[in-house]
């Protein structure tokens, strides 16, 4: 015990030197229920993006602050009507949560749930970049975790009542025989949230599982349960609770890390309006035996991390459509139509091709999304309509489930330019239906067109312009009111598309994609 002690503090007395200065939020961009792991100096963080794809983002960092999308874990979960937008399905506020990641045996393993298809799906590989191979599970197994132990593997699951079932070595199955019981029950009175978002770790003497929590009137709390034995008698105690960067929503829900110098950080998110559930990274004090989060369980807003600065954040960049593949920070609205889209079509243009109608934004295939950030940032490109037909629509959205687009479309009377405001709506009889607002619809005066979304994220507020080769930009003074609405689940993106409603063939052309 002396020894491993004595160890710790050589480690952190040779991480002597530049040190990270950490401002919350992090990338204030939506990654929401994040895991992390270390494989030696390098840390790896996974996300929830659900119905988009590629799906499950892999990002990397040195430094804890600055984080690179690396690797997706799958181009798409299933080849059904669900991710092809067909007969009125579709995986909107479902699709892939809450990934479980880990570096066992040589081999990154993921696990998660697909709400969409209620079972769970585990994935791994041995490198990163290269093809993951995957199991599926017909149990869902919600906000799970994974923890090796000694041989065996177990995921701890659930909401408010978790869960601990043992899996195959191998995470083909669930072992037959294997352990599979109530681990902890918390409690049911005084609780708008009861405990989910688990993440189980055995660290010393003791397991930890981190949950979190909403306690009626409070805020969402990160609560720790701790046991000196797996299956044993789980205490609790509250880590982290408070309010956040002038907001009510608490911060909780992630991981903690250990660093190669024997510090500890913890990555939690916190809901923060239209922009999406954006992370926060806390320092970790233990106290008794206890991780304590932020400053004393108080989030904090700024704080030095003890790594050396690493690079800058690639969640989001500008593109101008001259690589032969898609950068990593791009995702499909769904399963994208491969036929249907290329960079090579014509050089130096994205060109989207419509291969299946829609009736509208919602159902149409190939809308290409990247996120967008705060608090405030704005998305520019260049649309060449000219291969529109009849029926097509063309541009750029706010892409939510409250929503703003602004494009281009064909008529038989030829090319229009519009914008309109989307926003769903609850009849009497509580089915849904979409409000539709005209704001602009007037003939084009060129093929050519820059469109522009302007995004506030302190006032949850997006504006569309639009400007005809280098004349001023024109800007609708009325701005859509954004909302983080659970329907879609997601924060606020910027979409490209390229959709029919009547005949199938035409194009769209975007020569670059700026965001600022």
């Amino acid at each position: 015990m002396f020894f491993a002690l004595a160890l710790t503090v050589l480690l952190a007395a040779a991480c002597v030197g530049p040190t990270t200065r950490c401002v919350n939020p992090l990338t204030y961009t939506d990654i929401p229920d994040n895991d992390v792991i270390r494989v030696g100096e390098d840390y790896y963080m996974v996300s929830t993006t659900m119905y988009y794809c590629p799906g499950a983002p892999i990002m990397q960092s040195r430094d804890l602050v600055h984080w690179r999308i690396v690797d997706y874990v799958y181009d798409c979960l299933e080849d059904d009507d669900v991710y092809n937008l067909r007969n009125g399905a579709n995986a909107y506020g479902k699709g892939q949560w809450a990934t479980s990641l880990r570096y066992e045996n040589g081999r990154f393993w993921a696990l998660f749930i697909a709400n969409d298809q209620r079972r769970t799906y585990i994935y791994s590989t041995p490198r990163l970049g290269e093809k993951w191979t995957r199991s599926v599970i017909d149990r869902p197994f919600h906000d799970a975790s994974l923890l090796f132990e000694d041989g065996r593997v177990y995921v701890v699951w659930g909401n408010g009542d978790l869960y601990i079932t043992e899996l195959e070595p191998d995470l083909s199955g669930v072992k037959p025989g294997g352990v599979d019981q109530l681990l902890i029950s918390s409690p049911r009175e005084g609780y708008m949230l009861r405990a989910e978002g688990a993440h189980i770790y055995h660290i010393g003497d003791w397991y930890y599982v981190l949950v979190i929590d909403w306690p009626a009137g409070g805020v969402r709390t990160e609560t720790c349960w701790r046991s000196r034995t797996l299956l044993g008698e789980y205490e609790p105690r509250t880590i982290l609770q408070g309010k956040f960067d002038g907001r009510q929503d608490g911060v909780a829900q992630g991981a903690i890390i250990e660093t190669q110098y024997g510090d500890w950080y913890a990555m939690m998110f916190q809901d923060h309006g239209g922009v999406g559930r954006i992370p926060t990274l806390q320092p970790v004090t233990w106290v008794d035996g206890w991780p304590i989060l932020g400053d004393d369980t108080v989030p904090v807003k700024e704080f030095e991390v003890n790594l050396k600065p690493d690079g800058e954040d690639y969640v989001w960049a500008s593109d101008e459509f001259d690589a032969a593949e898609l950068a990593l920070v791009w995702q499909w609205n769904h399963k994208p139509l491969d036929g249907c889209w290329s960079l090579t079509e014509r050089p130096g243009w994205l060109r989207l091709t419509t291969g299946q109608l829609a009736a509208g934004l919602p159902d149409a295939r190939n809308t290409l999304t990247q996120r967008t950030f705060g608090p405030q940032c704005s998305s520019t490109v260049l649309l060449d309509a000219s291969g529109l037909q009849p029926g097509d629509f063309a541009g750029i959205s706010a892409f939510q489930s409250s929503r703003a687009d602004i494009g281009l479309r064909r008529t038989e009377a030829g090319l229009e330019l519009y914008a309109v405001q989307e926003t769903p709506q609850r009849g009497p009889d509580r089915t849904m239906t979409r409000a539709t607002r005209v704001l602009l619809c007037e003939p084009a005066a060129a093929p050519q067109v820059q469109l522009r979304i302007r995004y506030d994220f302190d006032a949850d507020q997006a504006w569309l312009a639009y400007r005809w080769e280098d004349a001023e930009w024109q800007e609708i003074d009325d701005p859509l009111q954004m909302r983080f609405s659970l329907d879609y689940f997601t924060g606020y993106r910027t979409g490209l598309f390229c959709y029919s409603t009547q005949v199938l063939g035409g194009h769209a052309d975007f020569d670059w994609f700026h965001q600022e």
